[in-house]
């Protein structure tokens, strides 16, 4: 029977690229998901009974050992980027990850697989970045054979990065941005996934790698590319990091008073506490050439799926044509 890895977070952004790869290999795929029921899609990523969407609770001993129960390998991909209701940093980021790892250790799988990111540090002023340190720090003591991967901010057809603001521009004339001059090392989604793959079939040190896609770019550089494909003139114009403090703690608290009914996903005072910092590999760290792969540039990918926010989306490039025949 073929091996089962088990891919907690797997119908995520980062997980269903992961159960892709990891079906084409031949592992059947359980993917965890605390909706399994909106995760369906991942049956079609394999043949018939290979990829099946189960509960997991990753705040939970017992769910989480059913889910690893006989799997061979376990990749963790939760992570948060904003607090909500029980789904605190602590919570998911720290304790979850350590509980992943022990389980895995008791239950006896022969690989882990951890999605952390660029930035984990113990002594950040973020709780973001501090959860994410504190969870590399729990797997490897529970489980000191695991994969650590640290991506920068992560780009493809469903990203939360450049499909936002290509949405945002396509309702207003001005761009706002959060620390215009801070530097990123976009990496592509799909990259991040061969590189979880390969710490699955034990053809990775154990350790941490960094993964940044081949270019450093600022923030503004970023906005300045994606708007030629998107067809659109924008202003683009940074919010200084005093006013976007005050900005976040105002739509933290909503969400506080609100109990929740207000979820801030615009803009935290986490989030701006993070942008304030440089996203890029560590000088000297491991990443994707040890791992033997090139990863893709942003320019190479972006006009795959940002051609939806032109003005007339997929016919914009047709009535390009139209005038260049006219003329």
């Amino acid at each position: 029977m073929s091996k089962l890895v088990t891919i907690i977070g797997g119908s995520g952004f980062v997980g269903r690229y992961i159960a892709r790869r990891m079906a084409k290999e031949g592992w059947r795929v359980r993917v965890a998901s605390r909706r399994p029921n909106e995760a369906i899609f991942v049956r079609t990523y394999g043949v018939v009974g290979q990829v099946e969407p189960v509960f997991c609770n990753i705040r939970d001993d017992m769910s989480v050992r059913a889910a690893l129960s006989g799997a061979d390998a376990v990749v963790n991909c939760v992570g948060i980027l904003n607090i909500s209701g029980k789904n605190r940093f602590d919570a998911v980021q720290a304790e979850g990850a350590e509980r992943v790892a022990r389980i895995a250790r008791e239950e006896g799988l022969s690989s882990l697989v951890h999605i952390s990111a660029i930035g984990a540090d113990a002594e950040s002023d973020s709780e973001y970045a501090r959860t994410k340190a504190a969870g590399e720090a729990a797997v490897q003591q529970a489980f000191p054979g695991a994969v650590i991967l640290r991506p920068s901010i992560i780009f493809g057809a469903e990203d939360r990065f450049f499909n936002r603001f290509a949405g945002m521009a396509r309702m207003t004339l001005i761009l706002p941005v959060v620390g215009a001059e801070t530097r990123f090392q976009p990496v592509y989604v799909d990259d991040v996934a061969q590189a979880a793959v390969l710490g699955v079939l034990g053809r990775a040190e154990p350790g941490i790698y960094e993964l940044g896609g081949p270019n450093v770019h600022t923030f503004r550089e970023l906005m300045q590319a994606m708007l030629p494909l998107i067809r659109r003139r924008r202003a683009i114009v940074n919010v200084p990091f005093g006013v976007a403090r005050v900005m976040g703690g105002v739509l933290d608290f909503l969400q506080t008073i609100t109990f929740g009914l207000f979820s801030n996903g615009i803009l935290t005072r986490d989030q701006v506490r993070n942008l304030r910092r440089d996203n890029v590999v560590a000088p000297g760290a491991r990443g994707f050439e040890a791992l033997g792969i090139r990863p893709a540039p942003v320019a190479a990918v972006l006009p795959e799926y940002l051609w939806r926010y032109r003005p007339t989306g997929q016919y914009d490039a047709i009535k390009e044509s139209a005038r260049n025949l006219r003329s």
